[in-house]
């Protein structure tokens, strides 16, 4: 199964709706490796991607957040920071035990599942919030 960018998940603003997309292109990818047997491959490129590109779409996100004053600025930076602790652990686990069949369906559902919840629960509100003040 693959993640569709949709309607539901654009929040009106171009930068973040266009790295929302190539965040769910890279877990794309990496279910598409897998559907063709090469997942474990492609596990250890989609983490370092999804590391290194996290902090970058975060930062941005937080700094369109600071400068319209968002009042949820601190709840939103908090499942920011624990967004980056499992990327990071699946990081950790990537090094310690080599890529696993475990750790692609972890990044499919903590990852990819997460992505897609906080889009259109968390971003919306922010992307709302940004409109309504500018």
């Amino acid at each position: 199964m693959t993640y569709q960018f949709t309607k539901d998940l654009e929040t009106g603003n171009a930068t973040i709706d266009s790295e929302h997309r190539q965040l769910i292109q890279a877990i794309n990818d990496l279910l598409s490796a897998c559907s063709s047997g090469k997942g474990r491959a492609e596990l250890e490129k989609t983490t370092r991607f999804l590391s290194d590109y996290t902090a970058k779409h975060f930062s941005h996100e937080e700094m369109l957040q600071k400068q319209s004053r968002y009042p949820d600025y601190t709840n939103h930076h908090r499942y920011h920071e624990e967004f980056k602790k499992v990327v990071a652990d699946i990081s950790r686990r990537l090094a310690q035990e080599g890529p696993t069949i475990t750790l692609v369906g972890q990044v499919n559902t903590a990852i990819g599942g997460w992505l897609l919840n906080h889009i259109k629960q968390e971003d919306k509100k922010l992307a709302a919030h940004i409109k309504a003040n500018s």
